[in-house]
């Protein structure tokens, strides 16, 4: 029996009442909306959890049971929710460059996104990279700054590869690269895998959160939380100090119910 999704609860569960017709008004409302509601998390790679994402499981932790995930669980219900509408979807994955030199040698696929072809060209949408969220999809062009209302991104092309990268308050920084090749569900079960045990990546070892609203960005990475405005800029930033202070930022800021309780949260980051 095939996943089935349920687009109303999805709707409601990011609050979207805007049109639904495959449009880039839907397409931009849509993931405007979803990274406002549901958090980027990673707390179950924290706990030794395992992280399912086929559709059912998705929608079961996400839908209906006030969580966050990250790129594979989000973008996995954004591709459902695309889909459902009527919107010409194409899976993607790509090399994440966010914390490296530009002289690195590329990584793993380990992100996945989206490509939705509209009449007037393909646009990348993405709701599920943690460390740079997208508040709008982006037209697939490359050589062009493209202001949003909470950041600038640019796509370059080198090597039959895409770059992304995003203005920061130190200049560009590269996001991830990609190319054009359709990924099916096995390809993200194996990059899921390694996400989510590998010693390799931050999942495993850090509290990493973040949510975009319409005008501020949160970043909580352990006991530091982060507020910024557009492009980077910090507008404050703090220490939590205590388990009860950090539940509180999880359950209210960023609008995540903890499967455990927070102490066994707080020793993961604390050890």
């Amino acid at each position: 029996m095939p996943d089935q999704f349920d687009l109303d609860k999805y709707l409601a569960r990011i609050g979207y009442r805007g049109p639904l017709t495959p449009s880039f008004d839907t397409l931009a409302g849509l993931q405007a909306a979803h990274v406002d509601a549901i958090a980027f998390e990673g707390i179950d790679p924290l706990l030794g959890r395992p992280v399912n994402i086929d559709l059912t499981s998705v929608q079961a932790k996400i839908v209906d049971g006030r969580r966050g995930g990250y790129c594979f669980e989000q973008n996995t219900l954004l591709k459902a929710a695309l889909e459902a509408i009527g919107f010409a979807v194409t899976p993607l994955s790509a090399r994440v460059r966010w914390r490296l030199d530009a002289d690195a040698p590329l990584t793993p696929r380990t992100h996945m996104m989206l490509k939705v072809d509209l009449p007037d060209g393909p646009y990348l949408a993405d709701v599920g990279f943690g460390s740079c969220l997208l508040d709008t999809p982006l037209r697939m062009v490359p050589d062009v700054e493209q202001a949003t209302a909470m950041g600038t991104f640019r796509l370059t092309i080198s090597d039959g590869l895409h770059w992304l990268a995003a203005k920061q308050p130190a200049g560009w920084r590269m996001m991830y690269v990609f190319d054009l090749i359709p990924q099916i569900h096995a390809d993200y079960v194996l990059g899921n895998w390694f996400t989510s045990t590998s010693p390799l990546t931050p999942f495993t070892s850090m509290l990493i959160l973040e949510r975009l609203t319409r005008d501020v960005r949160y970043k909580l990475v352990n006991r530091r939380l982060v507020t910024e405005a557009r492009d980077g800029e910090i507008v404050s930033e703090r220490i939590i100090e205590t388990p009860d202070a950090l539940g509180s930022v999880v359950e209210d800021l960023f609008g995540v119910s903890l499967p455990v309780p927070v102490n066994e949260v707080w020793a993961r980051i604390e050890s």
